[in-house]
């Protein structure tokens, strides 16, 4: 599988909150370091993101492949959340993922966005 397809598939998992479906990119041991999360093991993280989101909508901008390295991916998308309690949140996101040595599931994220414009929602949301 390309590290395109990869990212492909992790937007369409997010865009219809099926847990299994994203965790199943992952190593099991994968980390996950987001600006408003934190950093988790990628089960808590997604769990947790799931938990907040009542609908996510992605449009993909742009996927930069590290080929002449071969460990690392950028997806480049615009976000469309909904949070649980119906606040929807839009902004652009980089996440730059770590690939597996086979470059067949990523073995960890870091999440890139200003938090700003959106982080009194999300306190709100948090309650």
């Amino acid at each position: 599988m390309t590290p395109t397809t990869l990212c492909e598939r992790y937007l369409d998992a997010l865009n219809r909150g099926d847990l299994d479906a994203v965790l199943a990119l992952f190593l099991p041991d994968a980390r996950v370091s987001s600006p408003l999360y934190g950093d988790h093991d990628v089960t808590s993280f997604y769990t947790e993101l799931f938990a907040d989101t009542a609908r996510s909508e992605t449009r993909l901008l742009h996927v930069f492949d590290s080929s002449a390295s071969g460990s690392a991916v950028a997806l480049h998308f615009a976000y469309d959340w909904t949070l649980a309690n119906g606040t929807p949140v839009r902004f652009e996101c980089v996440d730059v993922f770590k690939l597996s040595e086979d470059r067949e599931r990523f073995a960890g994220i870091t999440i890139i966005y200003d938090t700003a414009p959106l982080r009194a929602e999300f306190a709100a949301n948090k309650g």
